[in-house]
């Protein structure tokens, strides 16, 4: 029974960071500037797109390889807690026929606190140091 949960955790912390890794790539890919600029356009200091586009591209790695999965998960959440709230709300949960809902916001909201109140064990590396960190623990005891 707990193996199913960790396969279903794994599963979501790969996609979860694997979507936020390319955003942040993305991000930077296509220029910085413009992101900021556009956060500037919609009221956001400009300087909070580098904040976000790093959370994404690293909390997104960090995810993948399972390090720090519930404090990057919290992050995450905060960050389409904010994109919903400014940016989509307005358009409503299926989008507007020219900009996208916040359906998909929800559903990232959503895997993010799943992995902040869980976290994910299964080929985590921070699981790994913890068990190491553990293990030379009792040996030293």
């Amino acid at each position: 029974m707990v193996m199913k949960h960790e396969i279903g955790a794994l599963i979501l912390r790969v996609v979860l960071g694997i979507t936020f890794f390319i955003h942040g790539f993305v991000k930077f890919q296509g220029g910085i500037e413009n992101q900021a600029a556009w956060f500037s356009s919609i009221g956001l200091p400009g300087f909070l797109a580098y904040v976000v586009a790093i959370i994404e591209l690293v909390g997104g790695f960090a995810l993948i390889i399972g390090f720090a999965t519930k404090i990057v998960s919290i992050l995450i959440g905060v960050i389409m807690i904010g994109a919903t709230v400014t940016v989509k709300l307005p358009l409503g949960f299926l989008g507007n026929g020219q900009m996208a809902g916040y359906e998909l916001d929800v559903i990232l909201l959503a895997m993010a606190v799943y992995l902040a109140i869980n976290g994910s064990k299964l080929w985590s590396l921070g699981h790994l140091i913890s068990q190491k960190d553990s293990k030379n623990t009792t040996i030293a005891a």
